[in-house]
């Protein structure tokens, strides 16, 4: 996450009005814009292709099948991704570059191998059952992986700081989906839902290849130790666990909803609640800028202090390292609070206006009941995400990990209560677990900073961990000491 701080310090130190907007939109084009890249592309798509004047039952498959891609896209993509990551980190810092690549290829087997695993049954399943064609499911299937690649190397690039290129490749790409779109529907003849797909599916395709080509420029040699990568996975179970619930704590909800009697299913494969996925979708939306006010807080404030903290525990006096501790929890505390400023009013302000614009633009009925409920919600859910975050920058694995069990656990259990609520309160489970897993990781970094010093100075071996055969337990043995004298003699 570290890069853009030093670019956001220049351009908040002239403080003017101009450097402001300036550094507000730098902040937004580098962290949530390749997301809205793909939302407007698919507008784009609905408008020109007149995506209205489709059929019910198509219209409905090929919104499930977007759904899916994403939604199971991230669940499968998010384990493996944060322990990649942090293996390139680690050895970036140890400057062993050539272990880079191993990581990229091992990383890309892994995450196709288990998304293949929990995508083909279902595909298989969709044909024979649901009578999809095969070559729509296959184009999904594709998408799919395109997209679980995309998030892969969108991993690698970040550390790299590529923040920029990753944002071209969103938008190159998704303009080349959009051009391809009208060249399969208005001169190939496909239908409007496929030419989408179609051409979406390229476009991920292409995205993962730009980012993919970026990373192996940097890292030409490969040392080919593709088992430390698998070490890592050993190693950091916790982590990949802990990712992969909070994942499907954002998720599992809906889950939930989509077991109701007043759900949705599409040709006997695809279940969903459209009026419960579509509150969740707006309420995400609504507090999505707290990504952006995080990542800019987080870079000019707090990493400079965490980075002091380190330096002054490597070389650094007993005084030293106590006033740079106290400096890097305040700095801690001190963010938290501004975000949960900065994100409140931010989400009142577009709370009101979607109110008033939402019924107008024909969201209305069910899906505002339950939207403001699920608001809340996710403001929260983004806070506790960031108090996640420092527990990853304190190495605290276990204290991520029962924060991800409270989160997944209580917003299913939570979920399947206010299922027997009225509409309003739909989104109370979600709520629940997102308010528990905020206190719980709060008191974890309240417990982290009493405990600070034993996390640092108290871990670790003097002498080095090895695997192989136990030496004698022998130190001095007098018999033969006696003997070897007694030769020499």
């Amino acid at each position: 996450m570290a890069g853009i701080g030093v670019q956001l310090n220049k351009i908040f130190d002239k403080h003017t009005i101009t450097s402001s907007i300036y550094g507000i939109g730098f902040s937004f084009a580098h962290t949530i814009a390749p997301v809205l890249v793909v939302i407007g592309c698919l507008f784009a798509m609905f408008k020109v292709l007149r995506f209205d004047t489709v059929g019910y039952i198509d219209r409905e498959t090929f919104s499930c099948t977007i759904l899916y891609i994403f939604i199971f896209g991230l669940l499968t993509s998010s384990p493996f991704n944060s322990v990649l990551s942090k293996f390139q980190t680690d050895r970036i810092y140890e400057q062993r570059y050539e272990d880079i690549r191993p990581c990229i290829y091992v990383g890309l087997i892994t995450n196709l191998t288990f998304s293949s695993i929990a995508a083909i049954p279902f595909c298989i399943y969709a044909i024979v059952v649901g009578g999809i064609e095969v070559y729509y499911v296959f184009t999904g299937y594709m998408g799919y992986l395109g997209f679980t690649l995309t998030l892969s190397t969108m991993i690698y690039n970040s550390i790299l700081k590529q923040y920029r290129k990753i944002f071209l490749y969103f938008t190159y790409s998704m303009i080349a989906s959009f051009l391809l779109s009208l060249l399969f529907h208005f001169i190939a003849g496909f239908s409007i839902t496929y030419s989408m797909l179609l051409a979406l599916t390229i476009g991920f395709m292409l995205i993962a290849a730009l980012e993919l080509s970026n990373v192996l420029r940097y890292f030409t040699a490969n040392s080919r130790r593709y088992r430390d990568v698998l070490g890592y996975y050993r190693r950091y179970w916790k982590l990949i666990v802990s990712n992969f619930l909070y994942t499907l704590g954002l998720f599992a909800h809906n889950f939930v909803f989509w077991t109701q009697p007043w759900k949705l299913v599409v040709r006997n494969t695809f279940v969903c609640n459209p009026s419960y996925d579509m509150a969740s979708c707006l309420a995400m939306f609504t507090n999505i800028s707290a990504s952006v006010f995080f990542i800019s807080r987080v870079e000019m404030h707090f990493h400079d202090r965490y980075k002091n903290y380190i330096e002054a525990v490597i070389g650094g006096k007993l005084d030293t390292i106590e006033k740079n501790k106290r400096r890097m929890f305040q700095g801690l505390s001190s963010q938290l609070l501004t975000l949960a400023h900065l994100q409140f009013i931010v989400s009142v302000i577009v709370y009101f206006i979607a109110v008033i614009i939402l019924p107008v633009a024909g969201f209305s009925g069910l899906i505002m009941d339950i939207y403001p409920q699920m608001a809340v919600g996710y403001f929260i859910s983004f806070l506790m995400y960031s108090e996640l975050l420092f527990l990853y920058y304190y190495d605290d694995l276990t204290g991520a990990l029962i924060n991800g069990v409270i989160f997944a656990v209580v917003s299913i259990a939570g979920s399947v209560m206010a299922a027997r609520l009225s509409s309003i309160w739909f989104g109370a489970g979600f709520t629940a677990a997102a308010f528990l897993a905020f206190s719980f990781s709060y008191f974890r970094l309240r417990w982290i900073e009493k405990n600070i010093d034993t996390h640092i100075f108290c871990k670790g071996t003097i002498i080095r961990q090895v695997n192989e055969e136990m030496p004698r337990p022998d130190i001095y043995n007098k018999t033969n000491l006696l003997q070897a004298a007694a030769k020499k003699s």
